[in-house]
Formats: structure tokens, C-alpha cells, sequence
């Protein structure tokens, strides 16, 4: 057998187990520290991990460290919290949840641990922070396992809303996500938009100045035809007039001439 045995309801390795001293010497520290309450760890090979082959004959190898039996409560806190396994100087090792109950001291000392953590941790208290959010989900957890021993139907529907909040949690997040990215890509054909629509108006600009500038030589233009045509036609005017009086002078020296011929001679 392992010199490492796993005792129920340690939060150390070095509390309520006789074989202390040698465990605290013999065994590594968990790879995380959680607010959840694990047995001591157990020390496995990495044989134990696989399923035994069969020897010759038929028969099956003995494991390396017998195992007790696990009851209905510890098979349900493992479905629920899963042993945390971790290799040490090619040594595994496994650690399983408590299946000890818990007292109205557990509960405080979990709410006191629970307010250490985010101190040291340095955990905002408002706000989106995955500091807070581990902690308090390690929290959350540990009260899981307390309710489970207890009553195991109102620990697995503790789960059942506990997930059910991770995938809301999940959800949010992804819609987040999703919406930050629909900004920026906004944001960024906003910003090329703003380039095209700037571009566009000094294009515009220029063409009006331009088109005014062809206004101005138009006007000019037109101003200059209407004073040629309107120095022709005074011309005009004038000499039709002239060509008026010398036609009525001539009519009216042809009357007279006229008169005289037909007048009557004197004797």
C-alpha cells in the first residue's frame, strides 16, 4: 500500500489524520487552492490510472491499493465535484471531495476564508472581475457538497441551477462578445465611411468651384453679347430711322413735284 492515505474531512494534510507528520513530508501541496473541502490526497501509480489486463488464466491483477467502497453520497459528490488529480515527480496523485458533513463553524470559517481570498486576491467589488467570479463560484460549490451530504436531491437541484446560471452567465458573455465586435466593425466602417464621405466632399468642392468659375465666364460672356447686340440693334435703329426720314423727304418731294405737274397752268 501507498504511504499516502486519503482521511475524509482534512482540509490538510496534517489535521485529524495520526500518519501526519509523514504525509506533511511525503506529500506535495494540491495544484490550487479552492474554498472547496477536499480529503487528504492519495498517492497513485500511474498503473492505477489504466484498467488492469488480465493475467494468464483468466484472472485479473489485484490493484495496487485496495479502494473502500464508495457509498451513494461520496459517488454523487464525485459527480458532481470531480477528484483533482495532478503528477509529481512522476508520482499521481488524486484528491477527492469531503464526504464529511458540515457544521455551523465550517459555514463561518467558509465565509471568513471566503472574504480573506478576495482581500488577498485583490478582488473588485463591482463590476465584471474573474477573480470575484472563481471565488465565489468555489464558494458556491463548497455549499453544494454541505447540502449534498445532507440531502442529495436538494444538492443535485443546487447543481442543476447552478448550471443552469453558468450558461446564462455564458450566454451574457457571448452575446457581449458578439455585440463589442458588432461595435468595432461599426466603428470601422464608420471610420472608412469617413474617409470615402470626406474624399467625396472635397471632390464636390472642387466641382464647384469649377462650375462656378464657368458661371463667372458665362455671365461675363453673356454681359458682352448683350452689349454687342445692344450697340447693333441702337445702330440698327439709327440708321432705319435716318432711312425713314430720307424716304419721307423723298415722298414728300415727289408729292410736291407732283402737285406741280398736275396744278393748272396760268395764262
Amino acid at each position: 500500500t501507498n504511504s499516502a492515505v486519503a482521511t475524509t474531512g482534512c482540509w490538510s494534510a496534517g489535521r485529524g489524520n495520526p500518519c501526519a507528520p509523514n504525509l506533511a513530508r511525503a506529500m506535495p501541496g494540491p495544484p490550487l487552492h479552492s474554498l472547496v473541502k477536499y480529503d487528504t490526497p492519495s498517492l497513485l501509480s500511474i498503473k492505477e490510472k489504466k484498467a488492469p489486463k488480465a493475467a494468464k488464466g483468466g484472472k485479473k491483477l489485484p490493484p495496487v491499493e485496495g479502494k473502500p467502497q464508495l457509498t451513494q453520497t461520496e459517488d454523487i459528490l464525485n459527480s458532481i465535484l470531480p477528484p483533482r488529480e495532478w503528477t509529481d515527480e512522476g508520482q499521481l496523485w488524486v484528491q477527492y471531495v469531503s464526504s464529511t458533513p458540515a457544521t455551523r463553524l465550517d459555514v463561518i470559517n467558509l465565509q471568513e476564508l471566503l472574504d480573506q481570498r478576495l482581500l488577498q486576491r485583490q478582488a473588485r467589488e463591482t463590476g465584471i472581475c474573474p477573480v470575484r467570479e472563481e471565488l465565489y463560484a468555489q464558494c458556491f460549490d463548497e455549499l453544494i457538497r454541505q447540502v449534498t451530504i445532507n440531502c442529495a436531491e436538494r444538492g443535485l437541484l443546487l447543481l442543476r441551477v447552478r448550471d443552469e446560471i453558468r450558461m446564462t452567465i455564458a450566454a451574457y458573455q457571448t452575446l457581449y462578445e458578439s455585440s463589442i465586435a458588432f461595435g468595432m466593425r461599426k466603428a470601422l466602417q464608420a471610420e472608412q465611411g469617413k474617409a470615402d464621405m470626406e474624399a467625396k466632399i472635397k471632390q464636390l468642392e472642387a466641382e464647384k468651384k469649377d462650375l462656378e468659375r464657368q458661371v463667372q465666364e458665362l455671365k461675363a460672356k453673356a454681359e458682352a453679347i448683350e452689349k454687342r447686340e445692344g450697340e447693333r440693334r441702337a445702330l440698327e435703329e439709327k440708321k432705319h430711322a435716318e432711312e425713314v426720314q430720307f424716304l419721307k423727304r423723298t415722298n414728300a418731294q415727289l408729292k410736291k413735284e407732283l402737285e406741280t405737274y398736275l396744278a393748272p397752268t396760268k395764262k
